[in-house]
């Protein structure tokens, strides 16, 4: 194995580097991103410059060009200001929901249910999907930064497939939310959905396909993935567990809305005291978004860079907003919990 890299079960080859080379990269990301508004700057934490380096393999040209394109998409799209009443249309079905219960490693368990698709705007599922990704955040353990996904085939069939809305569902996790999915479950897909699958993996990055695990009620080999993940007495029946209770919208846009209270504090930097305080930004000429060309000078290789002009100053004038708030079947194999996190950060930011 060449000298600098190692093998990550779930993550291919990646550069292994020391703490303090890894603090120094986060250092040289958050040097080129500069000033910003205060959201802005409190989702700049170490934990999410560093996931965008893993997800760059610590490239810092890469990771810092796709944090820019990251913080343009949040001060245009505000994820953290969706509420409930905006998506429980959405979510009436049950397509997409975060259990009440964990995994063994602590992280946030998302069921998705594609049988169960309720709505036709590519958009307005787009933004559920977005809601439920900050909502699982939201309720992440302070040592956990990744999320399990349950995906459940019952009653799936031809009609609920949709290259468009895959592809931009992929855009938005793998660009927006690096490095937040530490397992996929497909549970029980039916033999036509392997065409479609095969399709979807040419939108999704290796390390992305590669966390994904096919699970099948009549294989004791495969579900032995869910025995090693979850406590079997909380799991859902739906996936082979002992919990009957199902899906109850009414309680759970109850637990919603209560989660909608807690965001606005979420986001103020009293409850993140690691985030690095900067000068507040006035309007994007304030912005370098230009990369550093020395930066990562052992690289070969070469990054786009954003152009200023992109980013508009009303869209980057935040600081008056700041208090609103393979496949196929395979057997079991190990589950690993998240990479190893960088010091004194809250994992979740």
């Amino acid at each position: 194995m060449s000298e600098g890299l190692k093998k990550s079960p779930s993550n291919g080859f990646e550069k292994s580097l020391t703490t303090e080379e890894q603090q120094a990269k986060i250092n040289e990301v958050r040097r080129l991103v500069g000033p910003l508004p205060e959201k802005l700057s409190i989702y700049c934490s170490d934990a999410s410059i560093s996931r965008h380096l893993r997800a760059r393999n610590y490239s810092v040209k890469k990771a810092t060009k796709m944090l820019k394109e990251t913080l343009k998409w949040r001060a245009e799209y505000k994820p953290e200001e969706i509420r409930w009443e905006e998506v429980a249309r959405e979510a009436e079905t049950g397509k997409i929901y975060r259990t009440n219960y964990i995994d063994k490693h602590g992280r946030t368990v998302l069921v998705m249910r594609p049988s169960c698709q309720n709505t036709k705007s590519t958009k307005g599922q787009i933004r559920y999907l977005v809601y439920c990704m900050e909502n699982a955040i939201l309720n992440l353990s302070p040592d956990q930064e990744q999320m399990v996904w349950l995906i459940d085939f019952h009653g799936f069939n031809l009609s609920h497939i949709s290259l468009k809305v895959t592809k931009e569902t992929a855009h938005v996790l793998q660009d927006h939310y690096p490095e937040r999915l530490g397992l996929a479950v497909l549970y029980n897909p039916p033999k036509f959905f392997e065409p479609f699958w095969t399709m979807a993996k040419a939108f999704l990055e290796p390390k992305t396909y590669n966390k994904v695990k096919f699970v099948y009620s009549d294989e004791a080999n495969t579900m032995k993935v869910m025995e090693d993940l979850f406590d079997m007495d909380q799991l859902e029946s739906t996936f082979g567990g002992k919990d009957n209770s199902g899906f109850d919208v009414s309680k759970y846009a109850e637990r919603m809305k209560e989660d909608d209270k807690r965001m606005p504090s979420f986001w103020t930097r009293d409850s993140h005291p690691s985030a690095v305080p900067q000068p507040a930004l006035k309007s994007a000429a304030s912005l370098d978004v230009s990369v550093d060309s020395h930066s990562d000078a052992s690289e070969n290789d070469e990054t786009d860079c954003l152009d200023v002009n992109g980013i508009d100053s009303e869209i980057l004038s935040l600081e008056d907003n700041t208090s609103a708030t393979d496949s196929g079947r395979k057997g079991s194999e190990n589950v690993h919990p998240g990479e190893v996190k960088t010091h004194n950060d809250r994992a979740h930011v």
